[in-house]
C-alpha cells in the first residue's frame, strides 16, 4: 500500500483503497450549500432577543445589548426600580460617533463593547474599534480618551500604573503623566520576571497580582534557564524564519520554576523575595499560572494587601501547599497540606478558595469525600474546622463570600434533577446550614454579578431550548425579566435542534449524557452511517457547555449531508465525581472511546436507522490524538477517521499536561516487542502513543496539522505519519503552511475537506466540487 499526501482539493487516493461503505444517494452540491447554513455565521443573525455583552455599573445598573429585527439595542436595566430601556439615543450617538471617529455608523449595527455608565449616568463609556470614549447625554458630544493600558500591559486597581516587561525585567508606567520606571533590574534572557510561558502558550503581557492599593505586586522571576527548546520554521521565498521557545516535555530534567517575589512601588523600587525554594510552574486549575489575562493564578492579597496567601503545587499536580507570605519581610508559613493519589484540582473554572480576613478563615475546596465541596480552616493553625458542603453533588466555583452575613455563594452541579452538567446558583451559610438553590429551574444557568453583589443575572437555556434571562436578587427572587430568545426565524429556516440522550458508560452502571444531531430531512426509513465527535478532556468533554447555542461547531451541518453526528461526555471527563474524572488517570491513550463505543451501539439498539457499520471520527488538538487512536486500536468499529493537531504523543507536548493526567514519565518499563519497536521508549508513556499501533490501522485516515503550530507542536502529526510508512499503511496528510493550532486561514479549507472524506468514505459516493465559503 501507498502513503499518499493530500493536495487541493483532489484527495490523491493510493492504488489500493478499503471500501468501508456504500450508499444508493448521491451527495449534491446542493446538499453541501443547504449544509453550509447550518453553520454559525449563517443561524446566529436569526436569532434575537439574546443577551450579550453585559456590564453592570454602579449604582446596580446593567448595560446590555441584544440583537432585534430592527438592529442591535442597548439597553439599560434597573433591579431596584424594574425599569428597562433604551441606554442612549442610537442615532444621536451614532452621528457623533461618526463625526468624531469619520467612520460611517449605523444606530442599528454600533459596535460597541465595555459599555458603562459614568458621571451618575450622565455619561457613557465604550470601546470602539480598540480605543477608549465618552459620550456626554447632555449634548451628546462624544471625545477620545486617552488609552488606560496598552497592549501587554496589566493595569493596577486604581488604574494609575500599568506594569509591562521590558528587557526580562519589569517597568510601570504613569498612565497620567506618561513616565517610566524600572522595578527590577536583575532579569535577563531565560530569569527573567513576570514571563508568561507555559510552553503551549506564550505571550508577552506580564504575569502578575497587583496589591489592592496599586502599591505593590506579587510575581516571579521565571528560571528557564536549562530548559530545552522548541522549533518551528515558516514558509516564504527565501529563507525561512526559525521561531524558538523554551518548552518543557514531560520526563525533562529542568521544567519551568518560579522564584515568587513582592515588588513594593514608590521612590525607591523594592524587590522582596519569598524565603522558599522555587516553585514549579503550576496552577491549581490549568497548567499554566496565568489566566489569559495575565492575572497570577492562586494568590490572593489579604490584610489589606500586608500579606499574600498563594498555592504551591508540586510537579504532578499531586500536592497543594496552602502558604501566606508577609508582603515586608517575605517570611512563608505553611497554613495546609492536601495531597491526592492523582491530581488536585481547587475548583472548575476559577480556584475555588478563599480567605476570610475579618476572622482569620480559609475556605478551601477539596474533592476528599468523591465529590468537589468547600472546607472551612483556621488560617493561623491550618486546623479543619468544619466541612460546609457536602453530598453526592459538587461545588463548581466559588463566587463570593459575604463575611457580615457569613454567607456562602457558589455555582453547583449534580445536586438536581435531570440532567447533572446544568450549573445552579446556590447560597449557604459559612456553618453549613441554610442551603439554597437560586435558580430553581431545570436548565443550565449562567450568572452575572453586579459589582454590589446585590443582584446577579441569570440567562438560563439548554441545548435545544432558547434563553430566558432574568436578574435576582441574592434571596434568588426574580426582580426583573430581561429578555426571551427569540428563534422563530432560526426554525422557519429548516434549523432543527440537537436531541439530547442517555445512556449506560462502559461499567454498565454510570450514566451518560451527549447530544445527537439528525438531518432536517431526516427519514426514519432510511439508513445514515454515524460520525463521533469527541473531545476526550481530561479538562473538558465533547459536548461543552450546556447553554443554547443555534450551531455547535459544525456538527449539524455536516449532519445535513446525510450522517448522524453522536457526541458525549465520557468517564475521564470534568464536571462531576472525582472517581468520573480521574476514569482513565494514566492511561490517556483510552480517550474514553469504549464510553464512545458502547454509546453508539446502545443508541443502535434503540434506533434502526443508525448504521454501525459505518461509522466514522473526528476531532481537533486532543480530539486529533483521541480519533488516530480510535482507529487505530478498534479498527473494527470505527473505518474511517479524521484528525487535526493531534497530541499524539504526549511525550511530545508541554510537561504540564502529560504530568498531570498520565503521571510523571517512569522508565525501564516493559519495551514494546511489535515490529514497530523502533517508535517505543520503554516507559508508561509508550501505551498513550499512537504510532506504536500504526500497524493496526484497516480504515481511512486524514491526518492534519499546521506547520507553525506552537501549542501541540506537528512532531507528533510526523511521529505517526513516519510509523504509518514503516508500516506501509495507507493514510492522508495534510501539513498547512503558515499556520498555528487553530488552522487559521485554512479551518474552511480543513473542513470543506472533512466533509468530502466522510462523504466518499462512509457513504460510498464522489463528494460535488463544491467550496464552503465561497457563497458567503
Amino acid at each position: 500500500m501507498s502513503f499518499s499526501v493530500t493536495s487541493g482539493w483532489a484527495l490523491q487516493q493510493a492504488s489500493v483503497s478499503v471500501q468501508v461503505g456504500s450508499s444508493t444517494s448521491t451527495v449534491t452540491g446542493e446538499d453541501y450549500k443547504r449544509a453550509e447554513q447550518f453553520l454559525r455565521q449563517h443561524t446566529s443573525d436569526k436569532v434575537y432577543n439574546r443577551v450579550v455583552g453585559q456590564n453592570w455599573s454602579s449604582g446596580n445598573v446593567l448595560i446590555y445589548n441584544t440583537r432585534t429585527p430592527d438592529g442591535k439595542v442597548y439597553y439599560k436595566a434597573n433591579p431596584q426600580t424594574g425599569e428597562k430601556e433604551k441606554a442612549f439615543d442610537h442615532k444621536r450617538l451614532a452621528k457623533s460617533l461618526a463625526e468624531e471617529t469619520n467612520q460611517e455608523m449605523e444606530p442599528g449595527k454600533l459596535p460597541l463593547r465595555s459599555v458603562s455608565l459614568t458621571d451618575g449616568g450622565n455619561k457613557l463609556r465604550y470601546h470602539f474599534m480598540g480605543k477608549r470614549y465618552e459620550t456626554d447625554f447632555s449634548d451628546y458630544k462624544t471625545t477620545k480618551l486617552a488609552q488606560k493600558k496598552k497592549r501587554n500591559e496589566v493595569l493596577s486597581p486604581d488604574g494609575k500604573k500599568a506594569a509591562y516587561i521590558k528587557d526580562y525585567n519589569l517597568w510601570v508606567r504613569d498612565t497620567e503623566t506618561g513616565e517610566h520606571t524600572q522595578l527590577t533590574t536583575d532579569g535577563e534572557r531565560y530569569y527573567g520576571y513576570a514571563t508568561n510561558n507555559a510552553g503551549w502558550v506564550k505571550s508577552d503581557t506580564p504575569v502578575l497580582l497587583w496589591g489592592p492599593n496599586s502599591e505593590k505586586l506579587a510575581t516571579f522571576r521565571h528560571d528557564s534557564r536549562d530548559v530545552k527548546e522548541m522549533y518551528l520554521y515558516n514558509t516564504k521565498v527565501g529563507h525561512s524564519d526559525l521561531q524558538r521557545w523554551k518548552y518543557p516535555l514531560p520526563g525533562d530534567s529542568t521544567v519551568f520554576k518560579i522564584e515568587r517575589v513582592i515588588v513594593h512601588l514608590g521612590d525607591n523600587p523594592e524587590v522582596v523575595e519569598l524565603d522558599m525554594d522555587p516553585d514549579y510552574h503550576r496552577s491549581t486549575i490549568s497548567d499554566h499560572i496565568a489566566d489569559w489575562g495575565g492575572r497570577f493564578l492562586d494568590n490572593e492579597w489579604i490584610n489589606d494587601g500586608e500579606q499574600l496567601a498563594f498555592v504551591s503545587s508540586s510537579r504532578n499536580h499531586q500536592v497543594a501547599q496552602l502558604r501566606v507570605a508577609d508582603a515586608q519581610t517575605g517570611e512563608v508559613r505553611d497554613v495546609l497540606r492536601e495531597e491526592v493519589d492523582t491530581y488536585f484540582e481547587s475548583g472548575y473554572s476559577t480556584e475555588s478558595w478563599m480567605v476570610l480576613d475579618d476572622t482569620d478563615e480559609v475556605i478551601w475546596f477539596s474533592e476528599r469525600d468523591n465529590w468537589g465541596h468547600l472546607y472551612l480552616y483556621d488560617l493561623n493553625s491550618g486546623e479543619l474546622k468544619h466541612q460546609i458542603t457536602k453530598g453526592d453533588w459538587r461545588v463548581l466555583d466559588l463566587q463570593h463570600v459575604d463575611e457580615d452575613e457569613r454567607m456562602v455563594y457558589f455555582t453547583g452541579a449534580n445536586r438536581e434533577k435531570g440532567n447533572p452538567y446544568y450549573h445552579y446558583q446556590y447560597k449557604i451559610n459559612l456553618d453549613g446550614s441554610g442551603l439554597q438553590n437560586l435558580t430553581p429551574e431545570q436548565k443550565n444557568h449562567r450568572i452575572t454579578w453586579s459589582q454590589s453583589k446585590d443582584y446577579f443575572t441569570d440567562y438560563y437555556s439548554t441545548p435545544d431550548t432558547p434563553s430566558v434571562t432574568v436578574v435576582r436578587n441574592t434571596d434568588g427572587e426574580k426582580v426583573m425579566t430581561l429578555e426571551k430568545e427569540d428563534i422563530s426565524e432560526l426554525k422557519e429556516s429548516g434549523w432543527v435542534a440537537p436531541e439530547p440522550f442517555t445512556v449506560k458508560a462502559r461499567d454498565g452502571e454510570t450514566n451518560l449524557y451527549g447530544l445527537m444531531y439528525k438531518p432536517s430531512d431526516f427519514d426514519p426509513d432510511k439508513s445514515y452511517p454515524v460520525l463521533n465527535y469527541l473531545y476526550p478532556g481530561p479538562q473538558s468533554g465533547s459536548v461543552g457547555g450546556r447553554s443554547f447555542m443555534p450551531s455547535r461547531s459544525d456538527k449539524q451541518a455536516v449532519a445535513e449531508l446525510g450522517f448522524i453526528v453522536v457526541e458525549v461526555d465520557a468517564m475521564g471527563t470534568p464536571g462531576r465525581s472525582k472517581s468520573f474524572h480521574d476514569a482513565y488517570y494514566g492511561d490517556m491513550g483510552d480517550n474514553g472511546l469504549p464510553d464512545q463505543i458502547t454509546t453508539i451501539r446502545q443508541l443502535a439498539d434503540r434506533h434502526s436507522w443508525l448504521d454501525t457499520t459505518r461509522v466514522g471520527i473526528w476531532g481537533h488538538s486532543g480530539g486529533g490524538f483521541a480519533s488516530t487512536r480510535a482507529i487505530l486500536e478498534y479498527p473494527d468499529f470505527y473505518k474511517v477517521a479524521v484528525s487535526g493537531a493531534g497530541n499524539h504523543d504526549n511525550r511530545n507536548y508541554e510537561a504540564d499536561w502529560g504530568e498531570k493526567w498520565h503521571g510523571l514519565l517512569r522508565e525501564n518499563e516493559d519495551v514494546n516487542k511489535k515490529e514497530l519497536a523502533r517508535f517505543a521508549q520503554g516507559d508508561n508513556y509508550d501505551k498513550q502513543a499512537n504510532q506504536l499501533l500504526a500497524e493496526n490501522l484497516e480504515g481511512k485516515l486524514l491526518i492534519a496539522h499546521g506547520m507553525m503550530d506552537d501549542n501541540v507542536p506537528p512532531t507528533n502529526t510526523l511521529l505517526v505519519a513516519e510509523a504509518l510508512i514503516r508500516a506501509n499503511k495507507d493514510f492522508d496528510m495534510l501539513m498547512i503552511p503558515n499556520v498555528g493550532h487553530g488552522f487559521g486561514y485554512a479551518r474552511n479549507y480543513f473542513m470543506n475537506k472533512r466533509w468530502d472524506y466522510f462523504v466518499k468514505h462512509l457513504k460510498g459516493v464522489t463528494p460535488p466540487e463544491y467550496v464552503i465559503g465561497e457563497n458567503d
